[in-house]
């Protein structure tokens, strides 16, 4: 099958809708532009497995945005080194460690009083608010605010914490013991 003239140009005419789309997707004009360029290199490449009479400028964006999709997975594994700052961020935590101080959290968190206990899961580990978690248990908001203190205290006691880094630095941990700078120094 050849390519016929009209297609041809209908396939050069889409160029300035598929440099819209691209920018709409990256958000960079150079960006947009490779992205067009890689779009029409795979079309031409493929166009014999265009059928003319269909929809040529879905084809195209269809192309266009599995390109971008691609290449958005291709560099989510890449790391820009050029000055060795990735390096100096990789770190590996230890997960014996972790696993322990889970233990001993799923201990400490079994030896807090049962509506103190629910009330902080709702709000620091299932991240409903103070309003909700009020209305899950069929009380008021200060009540459920005082089981979620005097239960994150409870915890930092139990589980003689200093600082959130000493559970891996994980924000759910921090969440749950509703621990920062503040709440350590306090201690």
């Amino acid at each position: 099958m050849s390519v016929s003239g009209s297609l041809r140009s209908s396939l050069i005419a889409q160029i300035p809708n598929l440099r819209a789309f691209a920018y709409s997707l990256c958000g960079n004009s150079d960006e947009a532009d490779d992205l067009v360029q890689e779009t029409l290199m795979r079309s031409w490449a493929n166009i014999k497995s265009f059928q003319e009479g269909t929809n040529l400028r879905a084809w195209l964006f269809t192309i266009l945005r599995n390109a971008f999709y691609s290449e958005r997975r291709r560099r989510r594994n890449e790391v820009d080194n050029g000055d060795g700052e990735a390096e100096a961020r990789l770190v590996d935590i230890p997960r014996q460690d972790s696993h322990m101080d889970f233990q001993d959290f799923r201990s400490a968190l079994a030896d807090l009083p049962e509506e103190q206990r629910e009330a902080l899961i709702l709000v620091g580990a299932s991240g409903f608010s103070y309003e909700e978690a009020a209305e899950i248990c069929g009380c008021r908001t200060g009540t459920v605010k005082s089981r979620v203190s005097r239960a994150r205290r409870r915890l930092i006691e139990l589980l003689d914490v200093e600082a959130a880094t000493e559970f891996g630095n994980n924000p759910a941990d921090e969440a749950v013991l509703g621990l920062t700078a503040k709440t350590a120094a306090r201690k």
